[in-house]
C-alpha cells in the first residue's frame, strides 16, 4: 500500500498528467440516469433516484456498499460490522432489494443473510445508481424495495483516444484502512482492452465507546460470571472486524459505429470477521467467525444500433458466477459452507421513438444452485429458476408526461427439503404479475409534479421458505415457512421537484399497503444456545418520506457558497401485530461547501432520532448526531478528475448505532476517522 501511495503521489506531482482525461472517459452527467433500456434524466423517472459519480463516490466510499449510499435520501444499511453492509431503501432490506453490477445480479449470497458481504467492490465503481418505487420493477420482483446498481468499465463501451489510467488509494484510520485499485484501458484498433485490480486491508474498527450497549453492559456487570463481567468495560474497537480483500479482472470488447461486443473475467477472494454476538448467559460462549469469500465470475455486453426500422437498438446482457464462502471458527475449523451457482442473462429491445412515445421490450432469466453444506446449514439445497418477460413506454406531450409499465415473471423454486419437511424434495412455483402506471405535470418552469401507481408482486426466496437451522454468522436459529405465498404490494408515491440556476430540491412521499408480507422477527426462543428467528407472513403498511434541496446561497471572494440537506423518514408497521422489525428512524442531515476552482471544502451534521417504534423483542435503539469535514484539491482544474481529499468523519467520536442492523447491539459504528483519498486520472 506504502508504494501504490508513492507512486500515485508521484503522478500526481507530474507536470505531464495536467492534460484532462481523454473525452471519450468523459463520465455521464449526474443528472442522467442509464439504471433503464434507455437513459432518462433523473426529472423524468417518476419515482425517487439517486445518482453517486465523481467527487461524492470519493468523498463517500467505503469497503462496503452500503455504507458507501448510506448518506443518499431513503437509504440506510444493515451495518453487521464493517465488511457486511448492504443497504436498506425505505426500511426494506434482504431479497426485496436487488444489488445489480452493470445491470444485472451481483450473484452471491448477500441477499439470504446480513452476515454475508456483497461481492461487489466499491474501489470499482464509476458511478452508482439508486432506483426506489415503481422505476425499479424492471429488474425483478425482488426489487420490490428498489434498486442499487453499481456500473463500471470492465467491459469498455468506447474507444480511448491513448492509453487509459485510473487508479484511486484510500487511507482510514478507524480500521487502519489500506486501500487501492487501478484499471487501465488499451485501444488497438476498433478493439479495448481493460485489466482492473484491487486490494483492501484493514484492522478491527475503531468505536467512539463501548462495544455493548448500555442496558447489556448492565445486565454484563450484574453476572456472577467474571468473563461476563469484564464485557461490561469492553471499549474502543470492534473485536473480530479486520477484513483482507483483493480482486483482479480483465475484459475486452469490440466497438464499432453500429454497436459493442464484450466479455469480462474477474476474481473476488476476501477473508473477513463477523463481530461477535456476546453471550450474557453463563456456560454459553458465543462464536467468533471469519468469512472466506471467494467468486469467478464471467459477463457478456452486447449492442446493435439499428439505422432504420422499428426498433433503435438490442441489447444483451449475461453473466456467469461461481460463487464460495466458508464461515470459519475460532480454532481455524470450517464450520459451515455456502455454495452458490447463478447465471442471468437479460434481452431489451429499444423502440425507436415516434412523436411523444419511446418504448422497450425485454426478457430475463435467472437460474440459482444454492446449497449450504456443515452441521450448521440452515438451508436445505434448492434451485431457483425465474423467467420473466417487461416492457416499458413513456410519453411526453408539452408539459405532460406519462409512464407505463409490466413485468410477468415466473419463479419455480425446488429444494431437497427433506431435513425440514421430511420428505426428500419439495417444489414450488409462483406466477408475479408488477405493473406501475404514473404521470407527471410541469405546473411552472421550474417546477413538476408527479404521481404514480404500482402493483408488485413478489415470489418467497429459498430461504423465507425452507430455512430450519443454526446459522453461525448471524449466531441465530432462523425458521422459515415453505407454505408461503407470494408477497403483494400496491404503492401510491407523489413527487414534487424543482430547479432553478443555483438551486434544486425533490421531495417524494410513497405509501405501499402489503398482502402477505414477509418479515423475521425474534421469538424469545432459544435452541442450540442461540436465539431463534422465525419468518412470518402478515399485511402490512409503509409510508414515508424523502426530501432533498440544495442552493447557492452567496460568493465570498470568489468562493461559491452553497448549503444543502436531506430528511427521511420510514414508518412500518404489520397489521394485528405492530412495528415491522429494524425500520430506521427519522434522520436529517445537512452540510454547507465553498467551492473555490479545483477546491472545495465541506462540513456536514448528520442527525438521527431515536427509535423506540419497535417490534417485540427488539431493543430501542439511542439517536445521535455527527459531524464530518471534508478539503478536496483538483491540483489540474475542476474538469480533471485526478484529485487529493482530505476527510475527519464522526469527528466528535460519537457512539452511533443504525436501528436497521441485526447487530446494532453489539456493534456500534466506526469512530472518528481520517482519511486521505488520491484519485489519479489520466
Amino acid at each position: 500500500m506504502r508504494r501504490f501511495l508513492l507512486v500515485t503521489t508521484a503522478l500526481i506531482a507530474s507536470p505531464a498528467m495536467a492534460a484532462d482525461a481523454p473525452p471519450d472517459h468523459d463520465p455521464v452527467a449526474p443528472d442522467i440516469i442509464v439504471t433503464a433500456p434507455f437513459q432518462r434524466n433523473r426529472e423524468d423517472v417518476l419515482s425517487a433516484t439517486s445518482v453517486v459519480t465523481g467527487d461524492v463516490l470519493t468523498r463517500d466510499l467505503r469497503p462496503t456498499i452500503g455504507e458507501t449510499l448510506a448518506h443518499q435520501p431513503g437509504v440506510s444499511a444493515t451495518s453487521f460490522g464493517p465488511n457486511a453492509s448492504r443497504p436498506v431503501l425505505r426500511g426494506l432490506q434482504g431479497d426485496r432489494v436487488r444489488i445489480l453490477k452493470d445491470g444485472i445480479g451481483s450473484s452471491d449470497v448477500s441477499n439470504t443473510s446480513v452476515d454475508h458481504a456483497v461481492v461487489i467492490n466499491p474501489l470499482t465503481a464509476d458511478r452508482i445508481e439508486v432506483l426506489r418505487g415503481p422505476a425499479a420493477l424492471l429488474y425483478g420482483s425482488s426489487a420490490i424495495g428498489g434498486v442499487v446498481n453499481v456500473i463500471d468499465s470492465r467491459i469498455p463501451r468506447k474507444v480511448p483516444d491513448a492509453i487509459h489510467v485510473d487508479a484511486i488509494g484510500t487511507y482510514g484510520s478507524a480500521s487502519n484502512e489500506r486501500s487501492g485499485s487501478a484499471k487501465v484501458d488499451v485501444p488497438a484498433g476498433q478493439f479495448v482492452f481493460h485489466i482492473d485490480g484491487s486490494y483492501s486491508k484493514t484492522d478491527d474498527q475503531r468505536i467512539g465507546g463501548y462495544v455493548l450497549t448500555p442496558a447489556l453492559r448492565a445486565q454484563a456487570a450484574a453476572s456472577t460470571d467474571a468473563d461476563i463481567r469484564d464485557l461490561a468495560t469492553l471499549r474502543g474497537y470492534l473485536p473480530n472486524s479486520g477484513a483482507k480483500t483483493w480482486e483482479i479482472a480483465g475484459g475486452v470488447a469490440y466497438v464499432g459505429d453500429n454497436g459493442n461486443l464484450g466479455i469480462s473475467y474477474g476474481h473476488y477472494d476476501s477473508l473477513y470477521g463477523a463481530p461477535i454476538r456476546f453471550s450474557l448467559v453463563p456456560g454459553v460462549e458465543a462464536e467468533q467467525v471469519r468469512l472466506q469469500v471467494k467468486q469467478d465470475r464471467a459477463d457478456l455486453r452486447g449492442e446493435i444500433n439499428i439505422a432504420d426500422g422499428v426498433l433503435e437498438a438490442i441489447r444483451l446482457r449475461a453473466g456467469f458466477a461461481d460463487y464460495k464462502h466458508q464461515e470459519i471458527a475460532e480454532d481455524g475449523s470450517v464450520g459451515t459452507t455456502f455454495l452458490n451457482k447463478s447465471i442471468e442473462s437479460r434481452l431489451e429491445l429499444v423502440q425507436r421513438k415516434r412523436g411523444s412515445w419511446r418504448g422497450a421490450w425485454g426478457a430475463q432469466l435467472a437460474i440459482r444452485d444454492f446449497n449450504v453444506i456443515g452441521d450448521e446449514a440452515f438451508v436445505p439445497k434448492n434451485t431457483t429458476q425465474q423467467v420473466g418477460v417487461f416492457t416499458l413506454h413513456t410519453f411526453e406531450w408539452d408539459k405532460f408526461k406519462a409512464e407505463l409499465g409490466a413485468r410477468y415473471e415466473h419463479t419455480a423454486l425446488d429444494a431437497d427439503a427433506s431435513a425440514t419437511i421430511g420428505s426428500p424434495a419439495y417444489k414450488r412455483s409462483y406466477d408475479a404479475y408488477s405493473g406501475s402506471i404514473g404521470a407527471s405535470y410541469k405546473v411552472a418552469d421550474a417546477l413538476s409534479l408527479g404521481l404514480s401507481l404500482s402493483h408488485t408482486e413478489r415470489a418467497p426466496a429459498a430461504e423465507e421458505l425452507f430455512a430450519d437451522g443454526p446459522h453461525a454468522g448471524t449466531q441465530a436459529f432462523e425458521v422459515g415457512n415453505p407454505d408461503f405465498r407470494k408477497e403483494i404490494s400496491n404503492g401510491l408515491e407523489a413527487t414534487l421537484r424543482g430547479h432553478g440556476a443555483g438551486w434544486n430540491f425533490s421531495l417524494a412521499a410513497y405509501h405501499n399497503w402489503f398482502d402477505n408480507f414477509i418479515y423475521e422477527t425474534p421469538t424469545g426462543a432459544v435452541q442450540d444456545d442461540l436465539p431463534v428467528y422465525q419468518f412470518n407472513q402478515a399485511s402490512a403498511r409503509f409510508w414515508g418520506i424523502e426530501a432533498e434541496a440544495s442552493a447557492r446561497v452567496a460568493e465570498i471572494a470568489g468562493a461559491e457558497i452553497s448549503i444543502d440537506g436531506l430528511a427521511d423518514y420510514t414508518n412500518a408497521t404489520v397489521q394485528s401485530v405492530g412495528p415491522v422489525p429494524r425500520i430506521p428512524p427519522l434522520r436529517l442531515l445537512g452540510g454547507i461547501e465553498a467551492k473555490h476552482g479545483g477546491v472545495n471544502g465541506r462540513v456536514e451534521v448528520e442527525w438521527n432520532d431515536k427509535q423506540t417504534r419497535i417490534a417485540a423483542f427488539e431493543t430501542p435503539t439511542a439517536g445521535f448526531t455527527i459531524v464530518n469535514a471534508s478539503l478536496g484539491f483538483h491540483p489540474f482544474g475542476e474538469d480533471n478528475p485526478t484529485s487529493l481529499l482530505l476527510s475527519a468523519n464522526n469527528i466528535f467520536d460519537v457512539d452511533a448505532r443504525r436501528h436497521a442492523s441485526f447487530l446494532k447491539d453489539y456493534a456500534p459504528l466506526a469512530g472518528r476517522d481520517l482519511r486521505a483519498t488520491v484519485r489519479v486520472s489520466f
